[in-house]
This record gives C-alpha cells, sequence and structure tokens, in this order.
C-alpha cells in the first residue's frame, strides 16, 4: 500500500527546471519559456538592454531571441549568460 501512495504523491508534486543564469541558480516550473523570460528571471530590466546567450553541453554557446521559446525538457540545455547592450546595440 505504502508504494502505490508514493507513487500518487509523486504525480501531485508539480515538476521543475534547475537552470544557470550567469552561475546563479533559479529553479523554473514551466517546460519552456522565452528568452525574454529568462532575462526577466534573471532580473535583467528591461530585457531588450541585455543579450541571452546559451551554453549546451560539450560547450557550444548560441544567441537566444527574445521570442525564442526554450524548452528545459531538451538535453543541454541548462545554463544561460547575459551581456549588457550598449545604447547603440540591440535597439530598435
Amino acid at each position: 500500500m505504502a508504494n502505490q501512495n508514493d507513487s500518487q504523491n509523486s504525480k501531485a508534486e508539480k515538476h521543475h527546471y534547475e537552470i544557470m543564469i550567469d552561475r546563479t541558480p533559479y529553479k523554473v516550473e514551466q517546460e519552456c519559456i522565452t528568452g525574454r523570460e529568462i532575462l526577466q528571471l534573471a532580473g535583467k530590466i528591461p530585457p531588450e538592454r541585455f543579450q541571452l546567450n546559451v551554453r549546451y553541453k560539450g560547450g557550444k554557446v548560441a544567441k537566444v531571441g527574445y521570442d525564442e521559446t526554450i524548452c528545459f525538457s531538451d538535453p543541454g540545455i541548462e545554463k544561460f549568460m547575459t551581456l549588457p547592450l550598449d545604447q547603440t546595440e540591440g535597439g530598435k
């Protein structure tokens, strides 16, 4: 009986993803969020003043767009880095 309760309890718990933004750990409950939401989570306000990069396992780094959706269920996506943009960069 205890095993049955344990499996029911684990289903009731919310799943979360642990990510790193600028070497600071964060827990995210959503499976997929945008680059803008990741910047806001890290306190980078307004997000348009920052560039977000993702570092994949193996060392590859790629720029993440503000409206680009990142899904943490994809393997190797868990580390992000932010860069402040100069006044002349990235603005529209």
